[in-house]
Protein backbone atom coordinates (compact mmCIF):
# COMPACT_ATOMS: atom_id res chain seq x y z
CA UNK A 1 0.00 0.00 0.00
CA UNK A 2 2.86 2.36 0.75
CA UNK A 3 3.97 2.30 -2.91
CA UNK A 4 0.52 3.56 -3.93
CA UNK A 5 1.04 6.88 -2.11
CA UNK A 6 3.40 8.45 -4.72
CA UNK A 7 1.15 7.35 -7.59
CA UNK A 8 -1.92 8.78 -5.85
CA UNK A 9 -0.07 12.03 -5.10
CA UNK A 10 1.06 12.29 -8.74
CA UNK A 11 -2.52 11.74 -9.89
CA UNK A 12 -3.64 14.74 -7.79
CA UNK A 13 -0.87 16.99 -9.13
CA UNK A 14 -2.07 19.83 -11.35
CA UNK A 15 0.53 20.52 -14.06
CA UNK A 16 2.23 23.90 -14.13
CA UNK A 17 2.05 23.97 -17.93
CA UNK A 18 -0.45 23.44 -20.69
CA UNK A 19 -0.49 19.95 -22.28
CA UNK A 20 2.73 19.09 -24.14
CA UNK A 21 1.21 19.72 -27.59
CA UNK A 22 0.13 23.23 -26.52
CA UNK A 23 3.60 24.24 -25.28
CA UNK A 24 6.03 26.33 -27.31
CA UNK A 25 8.34 23.72 -28.81
CA UNK A 26 11.18 23.78 -31.30
CA UNK A 27 13.23 20.63 -31.86
CA UNK A 28 16.86 20.99 -30.71
CA UNK A 29 16.20 24.28 -28.89
CA UNK A 30 15.49 22.83 -25.44
CA UNK A 31 16.98 25.83 -23.62
CA UNK A 32 14.47 28.13 -25.32
CA UNK A 33 11.60 25.68 -24.86
CA UNK A 34 12.26 25.67 -21.12
CA UNK A 35 12.66 29.46 -21.02
CA UNK A 36 9.24 29.76 -22.68
CA UNK A 37 7.82 27.24 -20.18
CA UNK A 38 9.20 29.31 -17.28
CA UNK A 39 7.62 32.38 -18.86
CA UNK A 40 4.28 30.57 -19.05
CA UNK A 41 4.47 29.55 -15.38
CA UNK A 42 5.30 33.12 -14.36
CA UNK A 43 2.42 34.58 -16.38
CA UNK A 44 -0.19 32.07 -15.23
CA UNK A 45 0.61 32.24 -11.52
CA UNK A 46 -0.68 28.74 -10.69
CA UNK A 47 2.49 27.92 -8.77
CA UNK A 48 5.13 30.25 -7.34
CA UNK A 49 7.96 30.64 -9.82
CA UNK A 50 10.36 30.04 -6.90
CA UNK A 51 9.33 26.36 -6.99
CA UNK A 52 10.72 25.95 -10.53
CA UNK A 53 14.23 25.46 -11.88
CA UNK A 54 15.86 25.20 -15.30
CA UNK A 55 18.22 22.23 -15.19
CA UNK A 56 21.08 22.13 -17.71
CA UNK A 57 22.56 18.68 -18.21
CA UNK A 58 25.93 18.29 -19.87
CA UNK A 59 29.56 17.39 -19.15
CA UNK A 60 33.06 18.46 -20.18
CA UNK A 61 32.94 16.32 -23.32
CA UNK A 62 29.43 17.48 -24.30
CA UNK A 63 28.28 13.86 -24.64
CA UNK A 64 25.43 12.88 -22.33
CA UNK A 65 23.16 9.86 -22.78
CA UNK A 66 19.46 10.31 -22.07
CA UNK A 67 16.99 7.49 -22.59
CA UNK A 68 13.30 7.72 -23.49
CA UNK A 69 13.77 10.59 -25.95
CA UNK A 70 11.56 11.17 -29.00
CA UNK A 71 14.68 11.50 -31.17
CA UNK A 72 15.52 7.82 -30.57
CA UNK A 73 12.66 5.36 -30.72
CA UNK A 74 13.34 2.12 -28.91
CA UNK A 75 15.50 1.30 -25.94
CA UNK A 76 18.73 3.16 -26.73
CA UNK A 77 19.80 6.57 -25.51
CA UNK A 78 20.22 9.81 -27.41
CA UNK A 79 23.68 11.31 -26.93
CA UNK A 80 23.04 15.04 -26.54
CA UNK A 81 25.74 17.70 -26.22
CA UNK A 82 23.48 19.21 -23.56
CA UNK A 83 19.84 19.03 -22.58
CA UNK A 84 17.57 21.29 -20.55
CA UNK A 85 14.52 20.31 -18.51
CA UNK A 86 12.34 22.09 -15.98
CA UNK A 87 12.16 20.86 -12.40
CA UNK A 88 9.11 21.75 -10.31
CA UNK A 89 9.55 21.15 -6.58
CA UNK A 90 6.02 21.80 -5.34
CA UNK A 91 5.19 22.95 -1.84
CA UNK A 92 3.20 19.71 -1.55
CA UNK A 93 6.50 17.82 -1.44
CA UNK A 94 6.31 16.41 -4.96
CA UNK A 95 8.88 16.98 -7.67
CA UNK A 96 8.19 16.74 -11.39
CA UNK A 97 10.34 17.00 -14.51
CA UNK A 98 9.05 18.76 -17.62
CA UNK A 99 10.96 17.50 -20.66
CA UNK A 100 9.38 18.33 -24.00
CA UNK A 101 11.66 15.83 -25.77
CA UNK A 102 10.81 12.75 -23.74
CA UNK A 103 8.37 9.94 -24.45
CA UNK A 104 7.75 9.70 -20.69
CA UNK A 105 4.71 11.44 -19.19
CA UNK A 106 4.61 15.23 -19.29
CA UNK A 107 5.14 16.20 -16.53
CA UNK A 108 6.91 13.15 -15.17
CA UNK A 109 7.39 12.35 -11.46
CA UNK A 110 11.03 13.08 -10.62
CA UNK A 111 11.93 9.56 -9.46
CA UNK A 112 10.39 7.97 -12.56
CA UNK A 113 12.22 10.37 -14.86
CA UNK A 114 15.59 9.84 -13.17
CA UNK A 115 15.20 6.05 -13.24
CA UNK A 116 13.99 5.80 -16.84
CA UNK A 117 15.80 8.67 -18.58
CA UNK A 118 19.14 8.72 -16.75
CA UNK A 119 19.65 5.10 -15.73
CA UNK A 120 22.54 4.63 -13.27
CA UNK A 121 25.86 6.45 -13.41
CA UNK A 122 27.44 3.15 -12.33
CA UNK A 123 26.47 1.67 -15.72
CA UNK A 124 27.82 4.60 -17.73
CA UNK A 125 31.43 5.08 -18.83
CA UNK A 126 32.96 8.05 -16.95
CA UNK A 127 33.22 10.17 -20.13
CA UNK A 128 29.40 10.10 -20.42
CA UNK A 129 28.57 10.91 -16.79
CA UNK A 130 26.14 13.77 -16.54
CA UNK A 131 26.61 16.96 -14.57
CA UNK A 132 23.83 19.32 -13.71
CA UNK A 133 23.56 23.09 -13.43
CA UNK A 134 20.37 24.09 -11.61
CA UNK A 135 19.14 27.66 -12.14
CA UNK A 136 16.13 29.19 -10.41
CA UNK A 137 13.42 29.93 -12.97
CA UNK A 138 13.18 33.61 -12.00
CA UNK A 139 16.93 34.04 -12.53
CA UNK A 140 16.76 32.09 -15.79
CA UNK A 141 14.02 34.36 -17.13
CA UNK A 142 15.94 37.46 -16.08
CA UNK A 143 19.43 36.51 -17.24
CA UNK A 144 19.35 33.89 -20.00
CA UNK A 145 19.92 35.01 -23.58
CA UNK A 146 20.97 33.25 -26.75
CA UNK A 147 21.90 34.51 -30.19
CA UNK A 148 21.57 30.88 -31.43
CA UNK A 149 25.10 30.95 -32.83
CA UNK A 150 25.73 27.51 -31.31
CA UNK A 151 23.17 26.15 -33.78
CA UNK A 152 25.15 27.26 -36.84
CA UNK A 153 27.89 25.30 -38.56
CA UNK A 154 31.29 26.75 -39.52
CA UNK A 155 29.77 28.11 -42.75
CA UNK A 156 27.01 29.94 -40.90
CA UNK A 157 24.24 27.54 -41.94
CA UNK A 158 21.60 26.39 -39.47
CA UNK A 159 22.10 22.86 -38.15
CA UNK A 160 18.39 22.84 -37.29
CA UNK A 161 15.76 25.41 -38.32
CA UNK A 162 15.51 28.18 -35.71
CA UNK A 163 12.31 29.11 -33.88
CA UNK A 164 10.09 31.61 -35.68
CA UNK A 165 10.13 34.07 -32.75
CA UNK A 166 13.10 36.43 -32.17
CA UNK A 167 16.15 35.34 -30.18
CA UNK A 168 15.75 35.55 -26.40
CA UNK A 169 17.51 38.72 -25.28
CA UNK A 170 16.97 39.46 -21.60
CA UNK A 171 19.80 41.93 -21.16
CA UNK A 172 20.73 40.27 -17.89
CA UNK A 173 23.81 41.76 -16.23
CA UNK A 174 25.34 43.07 -19.45
CA UNK A 175 26.36 39.59 -20.64
CA UNK A 176 26.34 38.90 -24.36
CA UNK A 177 23.73 36.35 -25.52
CA UNK A 178 26.39 33.86 -26.63
CA UNK A 179 28.22 34.15 -23.31
CA UNK A 180 24.97 33.85 -21.33
CA UNK A 181 24.14 30.62 -23.16
CA UNK A 182 27.68 29.27 -22.64
CA UNK A 183 27.58 30.03 -18.91
CA UNK A 184 24.35 28.08 -18.52
CA UNK A 185 25.55 25.03 -20.45
CA UNK A 186 28.99 24.91 -18.85
CA UNK A 187 28.82 22.06 -16.37
CA UNK A 188 32.15 21.50 -14.69
CA UNK A 189 33.29 19.65 -11.64
CA UNK A 190 31.65 21.36 -8.71
CA UNK A 191 28.42 22.32 -10.42
CA UNK A 192 25.16 21.14 -8.92
CA UNK A 193 24.38 17.43 -9.04
CA UNK A 194 21.26 15.83 -7.63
Amino acid sequence: MEGDAPAAAAARYQPASPPRDACVYNSCYCEENIWKLCEYIKNHDQYPLEECYAVFISNERKMIPIWKQQARPGDGPVIWDYHVVLLHVSSGGQSFIYDLDTVLPFPCPFDTYVEDAFKSDEDIHPQFRRKFRVIRADSYLKNFASDRSHMKDSSGNWREPPPSYPCIETGGQGISPDHSFSLCVRCRVGCCRP
